[in-house]
């Protein structure tokens, strides 16, 4: 994902909302949000083109959720962190790293006690080396964490409101409430602000529609040049992706994904598929319930 935008226990009907963006090379292989016949109860995207998997794994995702017996759920996306200088091959594909915590499998805990997503996030963050730059966010919908390994912070738990990552090492982040101010731990992108200010106004007045959350993401402008970041790539490619909706000649928007979970468990998700310079190629949608449970106190 190159923009991800949470709302999280920021509306007393809806326990996660979620808006993401997918940005890629237009020639990576991908398949559409489905039903995962390897992973029970998996509903995600399957990116075909990742490297760096272990014999046998499935293919790697960029955003998903997992529906399981008993209230055990699991939502996960993750971010590359932009440093062109400093990929590297043989690194784990970070697709993995998703994909670990969405089926519960893991080599780190052979015993099928698998962690929730506090300790999940601990463990990684112990091994900031194995993958290239990433953000993670990890849920069981009763905590929602995220972690950088290339950020300085320590994983930390999201508290209730709206959250915004996207190719940084931070998060831009506000409490319910339009008089709240962003608050970063360095200049917020405008892909960010302007997205999570509008994730904001779509669930502060109409929270159950998701088309609003997809004209959120469709927003094609770039930022202006005294606002871009500065990570390392062309400034003619650095203004196409200061976009929430990318449409460059190779690297684009590839899906824009909509996640509503209820209070009661039942969930919507929807995804809109594109190709070179945003031309729709089709919709998936699907909905369904969830054993949602109560933190313990």
């Amino acid at each position: 994902m190159c923009l991800v935008l949470i709302g999280w226990r920021a509306h007393p009907e809806y326990r996660l909302i979620v808006a993401a963006n997918r940005d890629e090379f237009y020639t990576r292989p991908t398949e559409s949000m489905r039903w995962w016949p390897e992973v029970a109860g998996l509903l995600a995207g399957r990116d075909l083109g990742a490297t760096g998997k272990a014999a046998g794994d499935p293919p790697g995702t960029w955003l998903g959720l997992t529906r399981e017996a008993q209230g055990r759920n699991r939502f996960a996306t993750v971010t590359n962190v932009r440093n062109p200088d400093g990929e590297r091959s043989e690194a784990r594909s970070r697709g993995a790293l998703l994909m670990d915590f969405l089926r519960g499998a893991d080599d780190r805990h052979p015993s099928g006690r698998f962690p929730g997503p506090e300790k999940y996030v601990l463990d990684v963050a112990a091994a900031p080396d194995d993958y290239n730059g990433y953000n993670l966010v990890v849920s069981d919908l009763e905590s929602l964490w995220w972690h950088s390994n290339r950020s300085t912070t320590p994983p930390r738990e999201l508290t209730p409101g709206f959250h915004g990552l996207s190719n940084g090492t931070f998060l831009a982040s506000t409490a319910p409430g339009p008089s709240t101010a962003l608050e970063a731990p360095q200049p917020i992108w405008p892909k960010m602000r302007d997205g999570v200010l509008g994730l904001r106004a779509v669930v502060e007045t109409d929270p159950g529609n998701i088309d609003r959350y997809f004209e959120v993401l469709a927003d094609r402008t770039q930022a202006s040049d005294d606002q871009l970041p500065h990570t390392g790539i062309p400034l003619s490619l650095e203004r196409a992706v200061s976009a929430r909706f990318v449409a460059h000649l190779l690297h684009g928007t590839r899906a824009s994904t909509v996640l509503l979970v209820r209070e009661d468990g039942t969930f919507e998700m929807a995804e809109r598929s594109f190709g070179r310079f945003g031309r729709g190629k089709g919709e998936e949608s699907f909905s369904g319930s969830l054993d949602l449970r109560e933190r313990q106190a």
